[in-house]
Formats: C-alpha cells, structure tokens, sequence
C-alpha cells in the first residue's frame, strides 16, 4: 500500500470512463487502487487510439448509449483478438419488456427517456455486423433487486435453478454478452 492506495485485485491496469465528471469524481473517491485510473470520456466517441484495449468490460453500460455508434466505437479501439464483455437487461423478461416500454412505467420507475433493453438475436446480429466473432449471448439472473436481503440465501439456489430450464431461463433478468474482435 503506498499513500492510502493498493492495487486492484487483479495484475492489469484498468481503465474505467463516463461521460460525467460528477459520478467520475464518486468513483475516485470509492476506489483507490494504484492500477484503477479514471477518464471523462463519450463511449461512442473515444480519444484512445486504434486498436488500443485487450478488453473491453461493462455492467449495464450499452442500454444506456446508442449502441450502433459504442459497438461501432468499441470496436475500433480493440486490438484485434480483444474481447468485449458486457451485462444488459433482456427485454424477454416481462418486468423489463413493461418498464422499458411503458412510459409512465419507465418514469415511475426511474429510467431515461432513451434507456432501453436488449433481445438476444437482435444484440447477436448487431454485433456480427460491425466485425465481432465468437458472439455469445446467454440469458442469466432471476434475482430481483428487490428480494429482501434475509431472503436472498434462501431463494438464490431455486433461482439460479430457473436458469437452467428451456425457455424458462429465456426471460431471466439479465444477458451476458461475449464476443471478439476479429
């Protein structure tokens, strides 16, 4: 540890963004690992060179952006042979497919007018279009937010069952998107 700080658990440096300043400085102030750096940056619209990250990881990061112009983007700045990770909302589960598509549901419950969910064949087909290989989309997590915490290891281990059910794991919470740069 040297000045309050240590390394993150992890031997690469991470590179984290977001195009507020606002919630860049939060995330100064939360994590203070000697190989965590942070930039103000648009994720559409990047200052780092071609070919640049090995990975490219987010959690509930594309629905918030237009996702042509960030795969277009995320692309561009992967070296080739890179991956790129991510955690989306399925628009198959019904709770999301209401929220994202209701407006007074999408209000209520706190999103951007613009904020969105993904279906798997779509975000699949978008991907292939703008280079990347191995695509993977897997739907997972049935655990809702709200689940009272004294709940949670009691229900998990039947939730975590669900995924693995034909059709029923279709309309789980969450997708986990993989794929590579060509």
């Amino acid at each position: 540890m040297k000045n309050g700080y240590q390394k993150a658990k992890t031997n690469n440096q991470i590179l984290a963004i977001d195009i507020s300043n606002d919630l860049i400085n939060l995330a100064k102030a939360r994590v203070n690992q000697l190989n965590v750096i942070f930039k103000v940056e648009d994720a559409c619209f990047t200052a780092f060179d071609n070919d640049y990250f090995d990975y490219i990881i987010g959690s509930s990061v594309l629905h918030h952006l237009d996702v042509n112009l960030a795969l277009k983007e995320f692309y561009r700045i992967l070296k080739p042979g890179g991956k790129l990770m991510f955690t989306e909302p399925n628009m198959l589960n019904p709770q999301i497919a209401l929220q994202k598509n209701i407006p007074f549901l999408k209000k209520l419950l706190g999103d951007s007018p613009d904020e969105t969910a993904f279906l798997k064949w779509k975000i699949m087909k978008k991907l292939k279009f703008y280079g990347f290989i191995e695509v993977e989309v897997k739907s997972f997590d049935f655990l809702h937010p709200s689940i009272p915490g004294f709940l949670i290891k009691f229900v998990k281990p039947i939730l975590e069952f669900f995924e693995y059910i034909p059709f029923l794991k279709e309309i789980a919470g969450s997708l986990v998107i993989n794929c590579v740069k060509k």
